[in-house]
């Protein structure tokens, strides 16, 4: 049977004291404080000497607006010794459209961990109002160890990649030692750059971008795993935060861990939702009378393809890839009825739409990054970089006993029937070497506005409500009704027009937000962000694997 190959997810930080406040690099320039990690005795000299380099700005491609210009500095692997080994950090900009009216920088991630950014500010220039674009420099960046910035590599096959796989008791020796072999061929590939691939470094690039620019502080959009990049600057940086937007987010206490397990709780409130839904409408779609019918039809096919799987476009699909396929899918009602209709009728024999089924077979039209340079990217690129980081952020949430991943399976697999058992099972971080910093409390009130739709596939809405929790300075857009992973923008007045409001004044509303959502915003949601394709993103449509 062939296999969707799923590459990385969605998308902690530590106690540390900053460097010393540098000198600055030029006269105009902000004052740079470079963090430390876990030593306090960081080479501010070396430190300093970063802060002095002057982007060679060029046109990124031949083919690319000329406005849209892109250079590579130098960032410390380790922060800690500055004078060690360098890695690249490509950077990337589009210039206020009215100097006159310049309020800063808007730095923007697109999700991940793995996913590239050096391509944001295009996307951002094609969404953003020119009010906005008159006020900001848009920057872009791969993060480190992904893309263009000195990318990591593991060696990994195709099929090692495939990495959210079902509990099943006859496999789960083999998958144990999937794991161990996917952590040993990173320690052994890239053992020695892997350990500072984290989100806590990652920041601490963003600030030392900061001080290249000459820039005081940042403004900052940051979608899916982007949000817990955002706040975890807003815990190292708080004096450096300005205006700072968090796109459907991650609960930083549930980093990494937790985050995959709510996919599986966060799915089971929308599976009843899909159950009313399609039940209201049994007389277009037939799956049932009453939410246990649809619940019933639902896993009866399950069991079906089960014992017989459904051939589609020479794909074999079986219980697991439903169940998979359905856990992003009922986040729209209406989608997932249609493709689960339409699945019913290949498990019939008859003729079923391939596009309707994109879900459970995984063949929607996959998009590129945009760089023309692609084939200089390790093709695991994304998956290594992504276990850097989810193993790498915080070693102590993952057990290193493989028998509790084993239970903790089964005893998801019970609450969280459609999904649990994937998102709980053995993972590559049970056999990951111990992080190097400890996890990151995000705790501060640094004032920033998070953005949440209620029915999230990725982030579900508690997870959006724990980190206004803990951006005590925070205020909440909730989009009721709203679908889909990434909301702004969405075509909403309500949505658009606050968070644009606050981008261009940096005025927080004076208490948080409901919105309620639009045919059309959610329309545009499943058109332009399904399941995890986030506004002026480059990165390729995989589902269900990125915050």
């Amino acid at each position: 049977m062939r296999r969707r190959r799923l590459a990385p997810l969605l998308a902690v930080s530590v106690t540390a004291t900053l460097a010393p406040a540098l000198a600055t690099s030029t006269a105009t320039a902000a004052p740079a404080a470079i963090p430390s990690t876990a030593s306090s005795s960081a080479d501010t000299g070396a430190l300093n000497r970063y802060v002095k380099q002057k982007p060679q700005w060029k046109r990124c491609e031949a083919d690319s607006p000329a406005e849209f210009e892109c250079a590579t500095i130098k960032v410390p692997l380790d922060y800690r010794v500055p004078r060690g080994k360098r890695i690249d950090l490509a950077i990337s900009r589009i210039k206020s459209t009215a100097p006159e009216k310049r309020h800063g920088v808007l730095f923007s991630n697109p999700g991940g961990p793995g996913g590239q950014g050096l391509y944001m500010p295009l996307g951002m220039q094609e969404s953003l109002p020119d009010s906005a674009q008159q006020k900001y420099d848009l920057i872009g960046f791969d993060p480190r160890g992904v893309g263009r910035s000195s990318p990591v590599s593991c060696g990994l096959e195709p099929e090692e990649e495939d990495w959210l796989r079902p509990y099943k008791e006859a496999a789960f020796d083999k998958d144990v030692a999937w794991a161990r072999e996917v952590a040993n061929k990173c320690k052994e590939k890239a053992g020695d750059t892997l350990p500072h691939i984290t989100t806590r470094n990652t920041a601490r690039d963003m600030d030392l971008l900061r001080a290249i620019l000459g820039e005081k502080k940042i403004s900052y959009v940051g979608y899916s795993y982007g949000t817990y990049l955002g706040a975890v600057y807003t815990q190292l940086f708080p004096g450096r935060a300005d205006r700072f937007v968090l796109d459907s987010a991650v609960d930083p206490a549930r980093a990494w861990r937790g985050m995959i397990q709510w996919w599986a709780e966060g799915a089971e409130p929308a599976f009843d939702r899909w159950t009313e839904w399609a039940a209201e409408r049994s007389g277009k779609y037939g799956l049932g009378d009453t939410p246990k019918q649809v619940d019933r039809t639902f896993w009866d096919l399950v069991a079906q393809a089960d014992e017989k799987p459904i051939e589609l476009d020479g794909q074999l699909i079986n219980g697991d890839d439903i169940r998979s396929g359905m856990r992003g899918a009922v986040f729209s009602p209406e989608c997932a009825t249609e493709g689960f209709v339409e699945l019913k009728k290949a498990a019939a024999g008859e003729p079923a739409s391939a596009k309707k089924l994109a879900a459970f077979t995984g063949s929607q039209e996959t998009g590129t990054s945009g760089a023309s340079d692609a084939a200089e990217v390790p093709s695991d690129n994304m998956t290594a970089s992504f276990w850097a980081v989810v193993c790498g952020d915080n070693s102590a949430a993952w057990s290193r006993d493989p028998e509790s991943y084993r239970q903790d399976a089964i005893e998801d697999k019970g609450r969280y029937p459609l999904f649990g058992d994937f998102a709980s099972s053995i993972k590559p971080c049970a056999f990951w070497d111990k992080s190097v910093e400890p996890a990151t409390k995000v705790n501060n009130r640094v004032g920033s506005l998070v953005v949440q739709n209620e029915w999230d596939s990725q982030t579900p809405l508690p997870s959006g409500q724990a980190l206004h929790a803990d951006l005590k300075g925070s205020k909440m857009v909730t989009v009721l009704g709203g679908e889909g992973h990434g909301v702004y923008p969405n075509g909403n007045a309500c949505t658009d027009g606050t968070v644009t409001g606050y981008l261009l004044t940096g005025k927080l509303p004076a208490k948080d937000v409901t919105c309620e959502a639009t045919a059309d915003s959610n329309a545009e949601a499943r058109k332009n962000r399904k399941p995890d394709v986030l506004p002026g993103s480059p990165l390729p449509e995989r589902a269900p694997d990125r915050f």
